[in-house]
């Protein structure tokens, strides 16, 4: 199948998986990707798991919490908004791993540059963190107490954040040179 078919028939599945509002639907479709995804499935379910729960956790905490405080039961919508944030994600991840996304947008030049910024992106953010951490575990020959994993996550964070503020600024001003915003 041809990358453009295959973003075709990504975008189809999360617009699909958003009109679903029953949870044994939206488990039933999150069965047949795993079923689909062949022998991969597994590695791409612990991977959109994690990336769930980095997310959804605190946020369905809280939602149970304020639930539980105004005396409502939340079990059926937080059942029904992690599996579908779950089918979503794993979708995601399916057809990153299947699929070149530069190719399957191919077809829009404007698309391919922005798929190709934001890649671009991803990699000098994972860089920085890897070396973040390898700094980390270079300057704490013992093992770090957690006072020091908590300021080195907030010295991170905050690299992190001025990078992202200036190279925001600087790739808006190049890409607004280069005529793709219509102010």
């Amino acid at each position: 199948m041809s990358a453009r078919l295959w973003l075709a028939a990504y975008l189809l599945a999360v617009v699909a998986a958003t009109f679903v509002h029953a949870p044994l639907w939206l488990a039933g479709a999150l069965a047949g990707a795993l079923a689909a995804a062949g022998p991969a499935r597994w590695r791409l379910l612990r991977r959109a798991l994690f990336a769930v729960l980095a997310f959804n956790l605190p946020v369905s905490a809280a939602y149970a919490l304020l639930a539980w405080w105004q005396g409502r039961l939340a079990a059926d919508y937080l059942l029904l908004l992690n599996l579908r944030v779950l089918l979503l994600v794993f979708l995601g991840f399916w057809f990153v791993s299947r699929v070149n996304v530069l190719r399957a947008l191919a077809f829009s030049p404007t698309l391919a540059f922005l798929a190709t910024l934001a890649a671009g992106q991803a990699a000098v953010f994972a860089r920085i963190a890897r070396d973040f951490r390898l700094a980390f575990v270079s300057r704490n020959p013992v093992a770090a107490r957690l006072p020091d994993h908590a300021r080195h996550a907030s010295a991170q964070a905050a690299h992190l954040l001025d990078k992202a503020v200036c190279g925001a600024s600087e790739t808006t001003l190049a890409m607004r040179s280069r005529g793709c915003f219509d102010d």
